[in-house]
């Protein structure tokens, strides 16, 4: 005689969709709960972080604390190359303009070129390295010469041409620096690429029948996140560089304010020659500053995500 099993409870539809996402995002939350824990040991990169964070919140809140007109040309309230006082702490320009005003403001091209450009240099990079790594042959052949030859060209001088050729605007900056600061990252996709699917798990995939874009998209992309992760944070500061260069040589967009602009300006004002450094050091010493900041954090960010960077404690 065989006892009555008591029936099972029937299995609502979708639960177990609903507990496959609540589970990935509560990985996602420990992912980065870890991350964040390893992040705060690296002393420099809280340093670099707190930095950025600061002159974020500065050329976020440029319009509230100084205003726009601080670039108008005709209401300038000081006169021409004051020194620095207590009503303009660090000096005027040629125009009159204070200085402190116009480093607040130009944070916000400098910054907004800086992470675009850098962004779109990377996209570019990972996905000519992607392809690249995992198609392999012909095209792979194709993808790396064309790579070869931007490394061969130098970078500043591409952009030169392109600024040169093009509109003077903030987004021609950015499309040249963007367009001629990829083949690095793409080296390091491509090589990256095809460590991860020489493992056997892709073999499994591509049994079970994953194509080519699952097998890009699911198990390469995310593999290879965290190089392109430290590589953006990393050619931010390049980013800036470039287009404070830029700037300088008077390839910028002259209706806005930037680092570079200032720079440019105080060279046509002679302040090199007629000792104005109050005019030159703070857009200077700016640059600098996010540039390290920049730096450390994608040297920081780099060392949390490859342990065998990291010093043994």
């Amino acid at each position: 005689m065989t006892s009555a099993r008591p029936p099972s409870a029937p299995v609502p539809p979708g639960s177990a969709g609903a507990s496959a996402a609540s589970l990935a995002r509560a990985r996602r939350r420990a992912s980065a709960a870890r991350f964040w824990r390893r992040y705060r040991e690296q002393r420099a990169g809280l340093f670099g972080l707190a930095g950025l964070a600061l002159v974020a919140l500065l050329a976020l809140g440029a319009p509230l604390l100084v205003g726009a007109d601080v670039q108008s040309v005709t209401d300038a309230p000081g006169t021409a190359l004051q020194a620095p006082s207590a009503e303009f702490p660090l000096g005027t320009d040629q125009f009159g303009r204070p200085l402190l005003g116009l480093l607040v403001w130009g944070a916000r091209i400098s910054l907004t070129v800086g992470l675009l450009a850098a962004a779109l240099s990377v996209a570019i990079g990972a996905l000519a390295g992607i392809l690249a790594g995992h198609y392999g042959g012909w095209f792979a052949t194709v993808v790396m010469r064309i790579t070869d030859w931007f490394l061969v060209m130098p970078a500043l001088v591409l952009a030169i041409v392109l600024a040169t050729v093009m509109s003077r605007s903030v987004w021609t900056v950015i499309l040249a620096i963007g367009v001629t600061s990829w083949p690095t990252t793409a080296r390091l996709v491509r090589a990256q690429t095809i460590a991860v699917e020489s493992r056997p798990y892709i073999e499994r995939a591509r049994a079970l029948g994953g194509g080519h874009g699952h097998v890009m998209t699911r198990h390469v992309l995310p593999n290879v996140l965290p190089l392109v992760l430290a590589q953006t944070t990393l050619g931010i500061s390049t980013a800036i560089l470039t287009e404070a260069t830029l700037a300088f040589l008077g390839l910028g967009d002259p209706t806005v304010v930037s680092w570079g602009g200032m720079l440019q300006d105080a060279r046509e004002a002679g302040a090199v020659s007629s000792g104005h450094w109050w005019y030159l050091a703070p857009p200077g010493l700016a640059i600098a500053f996010v540039a390290l900041a920049f730096t450390l954090c994608g040297r920081a960010i780099e060392t949390v995500l490859n342990p065998k960077l990291g010093v043994s404690r």
